[in-house]
């Protein structure tokens, strides 16, 4: 999961050097923690939330191929 969230991430923003992605597991959830540069924030977003969205619902559909669930947080 944090591979996947990972590339997507890099191949949207301008600078992929600057982007992590930390998990965090608690029993049979995982919490993707996302940290990308300011001014990538809104390439990540997307407008209205739209990209954001849609990055959840592919790792929330990858989780439950591995009986997780997944939830992406997108940090400053």
């Amino acid at each position: 999961m944090k591979e996947l969230l990972c590339y997507i991430a890099q191949n949207l923003a301008d600078n992929p050097d600057q982007v992590s992605v930390e998990a965090v597991m608690s029993g049979d959830a995982m919490t993707l923690q996302l940290r990308v540069a300011q001014e990538d924030m809104g390439k990540v977003i997307g407008r209205q939330g739209r990209i954001a969205k849609e990055i959840r619902t592919l790792l929330k559909a990858a989780g439950l191929r591995e009986n997780l669930r997944v939830s992406v947080d997108i940090l400053d």
